[in-house]
């Protein structure tokens, strides 16, 4: 998922950071940056994962895109005694701010998935939350003006359009031509049929 409509979201209603909300790609080369003033928090996306396909005739499969939120704040004390009613704090603000929040059109809600410490020193205390949201691979209609996700729906929508049906009949009983078989159907078409679909 984009990271972008998350920061705004937190910008916006989150206070305790005062708009210090930015992102990165991974939390190694965000630590080593230039630090905003505290408290922050970082948006990272974490990964994806997809469950298998449930249909056998089109490929639809749910994504679940994951990000953390890796909130920063001052420490005041080796242990982290002091930061931690702070921690619990944050994450009923960042509850407020993000779960039934939807990133994007095409995403569901978000939700919590739950939170871990990342880092402590003298200076300050990194706290992790994840949310996630999930969004559907693949349309299970498709047609004319639409933009396919996968490579089998890039395929059928260069198919030609179904314009009709032919049908050929090859009756078992009673026309069956015991020349040729002993029971039908013998090979034989009886007669044909088309139905035209209208376009």
């Amino acid at each position: 998922m984009r990271i972008t409509p998350v920061i705004n979201q937190l910008k916006e209603r989150c206070p305790d950071f005062k708009g210090r909300v930015a992102g990165g790609l991974d939390w190694d080369p965000v630590k080593g940056s230039s630090l905003l003033e505290l408290p922050a928090a970082y948006v990272i996306p974490t990964g994806d994962g997809a469950d298998d396909p449930e249909q056998q005739n089109v490929i639809t499969q749910m994504v679940r895109d994951a990000i953390d939120v890796c909130v920063v704040l001052k420490n005041h004390d080796e242990r982290g005694q002091q930061v931690a009613d702070q921690v619990h704090l944050v994450r009923a603000s960042l509850w407020r701010a993000l779960v039934g929040f939807e990133p994007d059109a095409d995403y569901g809600e978000l939700l919590y998935d739950g939170g871990s410490l990342l880092l402590i020193d003298r200076d300050r205390v990194v706290y992790r939350f994840r949310f996630y949201a999930d969004f559907q691979l693949g349309n299970l209609s498709l047609g004319a003006g639409s933009n396919p996700e996968t490579w089998k729906e890039r395929v059928l929508l260069g198919l030609p359009a179904l314009d009709g049906v032919d049908t050929a009949y090859d009756f078992i009983d009673p026309l069956v031509d015991h020349n040729v078989a002993q029971s039908g159907p013998d090979g034989r078409v009886e007669f044909k049929t088309r139905e035209d679909l209208p376009q």
